[in-house]
């Protein structure tokens, strides 16, 4: 029998990397002649430079960058070959640096994922993959743009302070500065994220909450963006507000739109390809592959959907493995997913699923797999 163990990171518990060894741990005890394709994967936010370098025999680079509230924090980009780099916006300014009661848009910067692209920049790579989840900032790629030469300026000729507040203050975008070595690169930009930058649906009403906003901080923060949409409008000729994946990390998106030469590519997409996930699908009986949370959420571009809808092309079953699972079983039908299964074989917090995740993950896997090929 062969298998392919493809699962994403399962946020706050087990990288993806961590999840495709406990399975393949627990697999190889019940069927240890069995052939298994280990391919841990991502979707643009956490996990997707790992699953690329795991896939390419990449190697990490570690630099101490501007964090989110502008101290200095460790963060590492990923080598694929010698023109290639891949960075993960989170390294730099996620989430993941701060403490909930330090999350505040309003002052969070993107500043050192700038800085990360300079130090691949100085450092001779051309073609960039940004996965750009997990960011913890609204202030649309200003920082990033500052760390790269370009001077926002206020009325009085001085360059803004960080963060998505700062920007009503923004008078005038200067380039003169700018980075001239960014017009020929290649930038991909991995997410799953279609949100415009500005309204209702736009970075600060969508995503401002998990990073900190109160809802009069969201007003305030979408106030920004449509002044910081217009001056870029006025800049570059190129309208912003409401044009798809603008919104992204941020508003983020919006700026590589506007400043630099990039194309959009969904998260799972980008890592398939790299991973050559297809190839392995021929002669596949079964891929296990799930996340954290597998709830509505997850059908809108997020990994395990990307690997369901692949395997549909070759007929392979797919069964999906999560933390919780809150999906009627019509849309998993519907995707091509077989089944799905939780961690929690009964009531459990989500910290002492946590603690259990390796125990769970085994013996989930065990079961499936057992059940599956109950009669070889």
């Amino acid at each position: 029998m062969e298998i392919i163990l493809a699962p994403d990171s399962f946020k706050g518990s087990m990288k993806a990397s961590e999840v495709t060894k406990y399975m393949k741990d627990s697999i190889l005890e019940v069927f240890p002649e069995s052939t298994i394709h280990d391919l841990p994967i991502g979707d643009g936010g956490e996990g997707t430079m790992e699953a690329l370098i795991n896939a390419t025999n990449g190697s990490f680079t570690t630099v101490s960058v501007t964090g989110p509230l502008g101290d200095k924090v460790t963060a590492q980009y990923g080598i694929l070959d010698n023109h290639t780099c891949v960075i993960e916006m989170a390294e730099a300014s996620g989430l993941k640096h701060l403490d909930q009661d330090e999350l505040n848009p309003l002052y969070t910067t993107t500043y050192g994922t700038g800085e990360l692209i300079l130090h691949a920049l100085n450092h001779g790579y051309q073609n960039f993959i940004l996965a750009i989840g997990g960011s913890a900032t609204n202030d649309a790629g200003a920082g990033m743009l500052q760390a790269l030469g370009a001077d926002l300026k206020n009325n009085q000729n001085h360059s803004i302070h960080f963060g998505g507040g700062e920007l009503q203050n923004l008078a005038q975008i200067d380039l003169s500065n700018f980075d001239p070595r960014i017009a020929y690169c290649n930038f991909i930009i991995a997410t799953d994220v279609q949100n415009p930058l500005v309204g209702p649906n736009g970075a600060s009403f969508i995503f401002g909450k998990q990073k900190g906003a109160s809802a009069q901080n969201m007003h305030q923060l979408d106030d920004n963006l449509t002044h910081w949409a217009n001056l870029v409008e006025h800049t570059t000729g190129i309208r912003l507000h409401d044009l798809p994946g603008a919104g992204a990390a941020g508003g983020l998106g919006g700026a590589f739109k506007a400043f630099f030469p990039s194309y959009f590519k969904e998260g799972i997409q980008v890592v398939m390809e790299y991973i050559q996930f297809e190839k392995y699908l021929k002669q596949a009986d079964l891929i296990l592959t799930g996340e954290g949370k597998i709830d509505q959420q997850s059908f809108y571009g997020k990994a395990p959907i990307g690997i369901a809808k692949c395997a549909k092309k070759y007929n392979v079953p797919v069964i999906f493995i999560g933390g919780s699972v809150e999906v009627d079983e019509k849309d998993l039908k519907d995707s091509g997913i077989l089944s799905a299964f939780s961690l929690s074989n009964g009531p459990m917090s989500l910290e002492e699923t946590f603690s259990k995740s390796e125990k769970l993950i085994k013996q989930t896997t065990k079961n499936i797999v057992k059940t599956f090929f109950h009669n070889q």
